[in-house]
């Protein structure tokens, strides 16, 4: 079996952070893994709290699962200061991390900030040249650019920039745009359009953790970054379909739409 591993924020209402993550890694039939980077106290209306977990014990966990069960894709999430960030960078280097997929999470959906202004620089520096790809959504683009992007010239110019700065691959998340929510990767400098058609459901939460955990899953697979990214994008559009509607706010999708069990009565 395939082994995924998650370095994320948990989510106690479970639509995002580590908790979507290992729903999505199990849709995809890989063994989920987790180091846990902070503990948040949230729900479907916003974060009301977070508790970083210390840098060394977050070191500590990543030494006990490379020691033990070696990953053969790795998603990394929600990193919110710079010593935790420098910390998962020389675990991942030292342990020579494979397939590794940066979501650069910076704010939740509901708008709460969930990194550290000052850590977004370290987080460039020191973890997306070892990344095979990072997923930013638009607004996270433009901070990381300092571009403001409206259209599709604007999200090519911004992932060269990515690519050219901090030599990865990119995928510059369309779903802010209006219109299609076209993707765009891009890749050993040539960019990619991957359609995508919008789901009028409002329960979004958690989609950014799901479609990299989904991208981490697939490489896992022996998917090529293409295939990775366009299957990733498939499932979710599936886990939105279903118009799952829980919680007063921005609701979870429904990661294992393909796989519940019913029961007979």
């Amino acid at each position: 079996m395939k082994t995924v591993l998650t370095i994320a924020g948990s989510d106690c209402s479970g639509g995002a952070g580590i908790q979507a993550d290992i729903k999505t890694m199990t849709a995809y039939g890989v063994y989920a893994m987790s180091t846990v980077t902070a503990l948040t106290a949230q729900n479907t209306t916003g974060v009301y709290g977070i508790v970083e977990t210390p840098p060394e014990f977050l070191g500590s966990q990543l030494d006990c699962i490379f020691t033990d069960i070696y990953p053969d894709a790795v998603k990394i999430g929600m990193l919110p200061a710079e010593k935790g960030i420098r910390m998962t960078a020389e675990k991942l280097k030292f342990y020579q991390a494979k397939h590794v997929v940066v979501d650069p999470v910076m704010a939740s959906g509901s708008g709460s900030r969930l990194m550290e202004r000052q850590a977004v620089r370290t987080l460039m520096e020191e973890l997306f040249p070892i990344a095979q790809v990072v997923t930013p959504n638009l607004s996270e683009a433009e901070i990381l650019t300092g571009m403001t992007i409206r259209t599709k010239e604007d999200m090519e110019q911004a992932a060269e920039w990515i690519f050219r700065t901090c030599h990865c691959a990119v995928l510059c998340k369309g779903g802010h745009c209006k219109g299609d929510p076209d993707d765009l990767l891009y890749e050993a400098g040539q960019a990619y359009w991957i359609p995508g058609r919008r789901i009028e459901n409002p329960n979004t939460h958690g989609t950014g953790c799901t479609l990299s955990s989904a991208i981490a899953s697939g490489l896992a697979l022996g998917f090529s970054l293409r295939k990775a990214v366009q299957k990733a994008k498939d499932y979710l559009s599936g886990a939105l379909e279903q118009g799952l509607d829980l919680g007063t706010g921005n609701g979870p999708v429904d990661h294992l739409y393909e796989r519940r069990i019913h029961s007979s009565k």
